[in-house]
């Protein structure tokens, strides 16, 4: 730091840089043999300690550094730097353009060095081009490596495969298709300006994709029994719904109708406000893809809350037929029958931050005061339809009215499921 200056002032030789090339070789030889404590001395490329290029005053490429590799054991004690190691392992692998971001721009003319040396004096022969673009940052994301390994250390999130880290197994966890995440690099483009994408675009891609490729389902996070009072005990029908409305290829799924059912307790309000299309006492929803009910009765428990609905079908109403009386339902909900159906985890994941830029925070915090403390919801009592039972871990799943869901295949167990939610619909 003291001889190599700074932007204003040129760095100035340090005393071992008059050195021959045997000496430096033997000394080479000796970092390599383990004779140095670490910090001791350095290998450096012998270029220009006057250059305006602060990467070009004499940078270092090895160091020692006398720790046990995860690979190599303790065979090694000296190690290239990144700005050398890049250049000549990309000359050797053939690698014609390297791919970086904006922060390398000045280190580009010691890539080039490294290069036109290795060719000269080693004959590799690669000749490779360093390629420098603007990084992608995302809204409520850190997408540093530094950040995102604190976040895993300090156990913050589950791991480095947590569906809410932008990591590569944490987004394959969560779902995300790569058909999705080619779609949004072709989106968003190649910038060499720095910028910010709103996660919302990312996720539009995700939907768009997964609404072409994901199977439907029906599943209540929030159950609420439902008596159909009129319907005969014991009794039980088939119904069959397509796996998805406009792919017929992916052929049909059976729902067992049943006198007792879930719905999401969201779908029923006692005093609902107007342009409330769902269901309320007296008033009438078709179950989708079954029949046309109206709430007769509505039983609560010791603190008020409904804890069951006592309601009539119309039996004439199957397959989308109006009712006998004319009267159109105010609108259509999802259901699962209490007979049927099974119990299942269900995951919502929520912003991992709760401000688009997590970087920005009161004076003396830092990144993580801005954590999502609810970016996590885990429903252990969803009720889902039979056709889940047989879920593959590489398919994807809109659950009706609710978003696109996966099998989690790292906590699923045989007969206990876990599914991820990928993106809200």
């Amino acid at each position: 730091r003291e001889f190599r200056g700074d932007f204003t002032t040129p760095g100035k030789d340090s005393p071992g840089r008059g050195r021959g090339v045997e000496e430096n070789l033997d000394l080479f030889r000796r970092m390599r043999a383990g004779e140095f404590a670490e910090g001791s001395c350095t290998l450096r490329a012998k270029i220009d300690m006057k250059s305006p290029n602060m990467n070009m005053r004499d940078p270092l490429m090895y160091r020692i550094k006398k720790a046990r590799h995860h690979r190599t054991g303790d065979k090694w004690c000296i190690y290239p730097m990144y700005d050398y190691a890049h250049p000549v392992s990309d000359a050797i692998e053939g690698v014609t353009h390297s791919i970086c971001t904006l922060e390398f721009q000045d280190h580009r003319p010691f890539y080039d060095w490294c290069v036109e040396n290795a060719n000269k004096h080693s004959g590799i022969g690669g000749r490779p081009r360093q390629h420098e673009f603007a990084r992608l940052n995302l809204t409520y994301l850190v997408m540093s490596k530094r950040k995102l390994l604190q976040l895993v250390k300090e156990g913050l999130v589950s791991g480095w495969d947590d569906p809410r880290m932008p990591t590569v197994s944490g987004i394959r966890r969560r779902g995300y298709t790569p058909a999705a995440v080619r779609n949004f690099a072709k989106r968003i483009g190649v910038a060499k300006a720095e910028g910010v994408i709103d996660i919302e675009v990312l996720e539009a891609c995700v939907k768009d994709d997964l609404d072409q490729v994901a199977r439907r389902a029906m599943a209540v996070l929030d159950p609420l029994k439902v008596v159909i009072t009129n319907y005969p005990a014991g009794a039980s029908e088939d119904i069959q719904a397509p796996a998805h409305p406009k792919k017929p290829e992916f052929g049909a799924r059976t729902l067992t109708f049943t006198k007792e059912v879930y719905i999401d307790r969201k779908d029923f309000m006692e005093n609902p406000p107007e342009g409330f299309h769902r269901l309320s006492p007296g008033g009438r929803v078709r179950l989708r893809n079954a029949y046309v009910i109206t709430c007769k009765d509505v039983i609560t428990g010791a603190d008020g809350a409904v804890t069951e609905l006592r309601c009539e079908y119309d039996p004439v109403t199957l397959g989308g037929k109006p009712p006998a009386d004319g009267k159109k339902p105010k609108g259509i909900i999802h259901w699962v029958s209490a007979t049927n159906g099974f119990e299942a985890e269900v995951r919502l994941y929520g912003r991992l931050f709760k401000v688009p830029d997590p970087d920005v925070h009161p004076d003396g915090e830092d990144f993580k005061s801005n954590l999502n403390g609810n970016s996590l919801t885990v429903i252990r009592n969803a009720k889902l339809e039979p056709s889940l039972r047989d879920a593959a871990p590489d398919l994807r799943y809109q659950f009706e009215r609710v978003g696109y869901f996966c099998l989690d295949d790292r906590d699923s167990k045989p007969g206990a499921p876990v599914f991820n939610m990928v993106v809200e619909l």
